[in-house]
């Protein structure tokens, strides 16, 4: 294809669509030197395995319509206004390709999303500065019962993804253990992410639940190295497991998204050989595709086999009895829940008068 002038939009041909791509030279990345069109056309290039992490997948859009520029802010569920957003509810005036999934938010509220089916549908969302995809961890038949754990490894302040590749280790003995199989990807920064698929009959609460009595194990198994903690005072310089990604309406970048931080780092599936020594800021949008060219999806096998999370609920239970264990803290904009404790920050609770 020929270089476009200026701001002249051009048209793709996606498994059989054709994606009109407007401003396609605008900067992106302008720290890499990535445009729009290579946003999208980087998104092409790995569609097949995107979609692995996509398909029927109702999807929160993270986009950066401006590009992810100096100074660019994004808007927080707070409602603290940004320059990007996420986009929960399909866009006005989408293309008859793009199909959608109803989803319930935790107010009970419901949302048609967009619902990944083609190639095309990736690069359209590119094309409106999607940078990142947040992929539910359900199917558009059963949108109640996710077949998905996801397993967080974020490294605090003090730690890095030196740290959480070891916790990561452990993580696959337990999972061995279990026999069950965990695929993992670096999160684009740097931190772990482990998916394993699981049978889509529990709630989204008893996924939650089986995602604490993971990381809980892993403290135990890793003492002073792991934590649960949801309060950042009571963390200290350890690996987060980060339970909540498994709450209702909580997403985690889908593999091969590309995160927005100046270097256009993405979210990589891995061997779990490559995880000692790794630096996962080598994978970026410049230099994935011809990874995946090479290797093709490392998660090719994701959906071979899906566990039956019984052993992790066992654990739970068993926490409660003989640990006096319970629950712990949900996200900010959540309902109040059952059985869960004070949503309170430990200092302000210590300086509240008796």
């Amino acid at each position: 294809m020929a270089p476009s002038r200026q701001g002249e939009p051009v048209e793709l041909d996606v498994g059989g669509q054709t994606v009109r791509v407007s401003n396609p030279d605008k900067p992106y990345f302008p720290a890499a030197g990535l445009t729009k069109l290579d946003l999208v056309r980087y998104y092409v290039s790995v569609a097949d395995g995107l979609l692995r992490a996509l398909r029927e997948r109702p999807t929160t859009l993270e986009r950066w319509p401006g590009g992810v520029v100096e100074g660019a802010t994004l808007a927080q569920r707070d409602g603290t206004k940004g320059d990007a957003f996420y986009q929960k509810r399909v866009p006005k005036n989408a293309p008859p390709y793009v199909e959608t999934a109803r989803i319930a938010f935790p107010s009970g509220r419901t949302a048609d999303e967009v619902c990944p089916t083609e190639p095309a549908v990736l690069a359209w969302a590119a094309n409106l500065g999607t940078i990142t995809f947040h992929p539910w961890p359900v199917r558009r038949p059963d949108t109640e019962h996710p077949d998905e754990l996801r397993i967080d490894l974020d490294p605090q302040p003090g730690t890095d993804f030196a740290h959480a590749a070891a916790v990561a280790a452990v993580a696959r003995d337990m999972l061995g253990e279990l026999g069950w199989t965990g695929w993992p990807k670096t999160s684009g920064g740097r931190g772990v992410h482990i998916y394993v698929r699981i049978q889509p009959r529990w709630t989204f609460t008893q996924v939650r639940y089986s995602a604490i009595a993971f990381g809980r194990e892993l403290e135990r198994r890793l003492p002073g190295q792991v934590t649960t903690a949801w309060w950042k005072e009571q963390r200290g310089e350890k690996v987060f497991v980060d339970y909540n990604q498994n709450a209702r309406d909580r997403t985690i970048a889908s593999a091969y998204s590309v995160r927005a931080r100046p270097h256009a780092p993405v979210s990589t599936p891995l061997r779990w050989d490559e995880l000692p020594g790794l630096d996962p800021r080598e994978f970026t949008v410049k230099t994935v595709p011809a990874r995946f060219a090479e290797l093709g999806d490392l998660h090719a096998g994701i959906d071979a086999t899906a566990a039956d999370l019984s052993p992790l609920l066992e654990w739970w239970e068993r926490d409660q009895a003989d640990r006096g264990l319970g629950d712990l803290p949900y996200p900010p904009d959540h309902p109040k829940m059952e059985g869960e404790p004070a949503r309170v920050q430990p200092s302000r609770a210590r300086a509240r008068p008796s």
